[in-house]
């Protein structure tokens, strides 16, 4: 492994696969590599062989999709994109971020939200973290 990948390892707990999110999601494969091309998802190389991986933090159940309108979960949901997701990473794109740089972004705690960003996206804080996004420009 590389030092960058040995970095984005030591902030995420829990990688997948596309594979991995196409089971999780109900999608195929190819749609989920066109969420990836259309960075409504991003993900990083990683392993031996380096293999594409998404942080698993990036789905939630989808009852939780936007978490400023919770619904009742049904035990049929589907996982599905953090919602607050691709708008942050639009953001974090546009001040250069790549995408492994993004993801190590998301996950750095940071003091002042508390927690990591991505943390805060799943509470439903996207204000807070874009406005933190856009500081980086």
């Amino acid at each position: 492994m590389n030092d960058a990948s040995d970095a984005l390892d030591r902030l995420v707990d829990e990688w997948l696969t596309v594979p991995d999110v196409a089971e999780r999601t109900g999608l195929d494969a190819g749609k989920v590599r066109r969420l990836l091309q259309e960075r409504r998802l991003v993900g990083a190389r990683r392993g031996e062989p380096r293999v594409l991986s998404v942080p698993a933090a990036f789905l939630v159940p989808g009852h939780l999709a936007n978490p400023a309108q919770p619904t009742t979960p049904r035990a049929d949901d589907a996982w599905t994109v953090l919602a607050s997701l691709q708008g942050t990473l639009t953001v974090l794109a546009d001040a250069g971020f790549s995408d492994e740089e993004a993801i190590a972004w998301l996950f750095t705690p940071d003091d002042s939200l508390p927690g990591t960003p991505v943390d805060a996206l799943r509470a439903g804080r996207k204000t807070e973290v874009r406005r933190r996004a856009q500081a980086e420009l």
